[in-house]
């Protein structure tokens, strides 16, 4: 049973009836040209496959068995207590693999997924997507942050449950093959953020997805590390590195959705992986007074 939170949130978004990645695809009109695009789902993050191959896997785990004797010999720019919480995590498991591996079992659900919602019962024609995109609507890599789900008429919502409709977001957190990755000001609404924790916290208890390994990373955590593994390396080749490009490795601070605790950068390990929020340094200080955040930090 998931606990009770005292973050709650109506986020702004418009309903969008079709998007597509920057592929040309037509012309409908004179001035409009039709394109296909990416989406990055919305608060979730799967494992990463960006090492694209075993091998360059199994070199990505030398490395960070690498960053963990680094981390022990204090040559990485951490703190003691990131220290004791990542080192096993570095050491014990062959991280890179292991994403790599996750990556791929993700992304296979995810396709399996795809095809057994879309599909119209009885028939093989498939449903058109329903898109709710973000407050702010691109990344930065031009991609469309965005929820995404079967796309299906107001007959056949008004005979579903909310979990029936949901979005493909929410089907990858149930399994266990994505992790929670709410950063602000994109959290789910009020009557999603319920049913949303308690299937990260189902899948967690009950070790579906990548949480069979208890040493797993989830995605943010992985890409963060292989940050500092390039960082320290420049350390250990006697690079000078200013303060701010020693700690460009991390750059959100977390709150806990449970109390309202505000932590740094390098102490969101101490907030259950459900309950973290994330937020960028330019916002930090709005949403301390949007939400009535604690700092728990100088």
């Amino acid at each position: 049973m998931a606990e009770k939170i005292q973050i709650l949130w109506t986020p702004a978004g418009q309903n969008l009836p079709s998007l597509g990645s920057k592929s040309f695809v037509d012309v409908s009109d004179g001035d409009t040209p039709n394109i296909r695009m990416p989406i990055r789902m919305l608060s979730i993050d799967t494992p990463e496959v960006t090492a694209r191959s075993a091998n360059v896997a199994a070199a990505i785990d030398d490395n960070f068995k690498q960053l963990a004797e680094w981390i022990r010999n204090q040559i990485a720019p951490v703190s003691k207590s990131f220290q004791e919480y990542i080192i096993p995590k570095l050491e014990n498991s062959d991280a890179g693999t292991l994403q790599f591996t996750q990556g791929k079992d993700a992304s296979a659900f995810h396709k399996q997924k795809i095809e057994e919602r879309l599909i119209k019962p009885g028939t093989t024609k498939k449903r058109k997507l329903f898109i709710r995109r973000a407050e702010f609507p691109f990344d930065n890599y031009g991609r469309l942050l965005a929820y995404v789900a079967p796309s299906y008429n107001r007959k056949e919502r008004n005979k579903m449950t909310r979990r029936e409709r949901a979005t493909f977001n929410f089907d990858l957190i149930e399994s266990g093959w994505a992790a929670p990755f709410v950063i602000f000001p994109n959290i789910p609404g009020a009557l999603d953020l319920p049913l949303y924790l308690e299937a990260a916290e189902g899948a967690k208890d009950s070790r579906k997805g990548q949480y069979q390994h208890k040493l797993s990373m989830p995605g943010y955590e992985y890409r963060m590390c292989e940050k500092l593994y390039k960082i320290t390396k420049r350390i250990v080749a006697g690079d000078s590195l200013s303060y701010t490009e020693r700690l460009a490795w991390r750059s959100r601070y977390c709150a806990d959705m449970r109390n309202r605790q505000l932590v740094g950068p390098e102490e969101y390990f101490n907030i259950p992986e459900p309950y973290r929020l994330w937020i960028w340094p330019d916002d930090v200080q709005s949403t301390i007074s949007l939400l009535n955040l604690v700092p728990m930090f100088a």
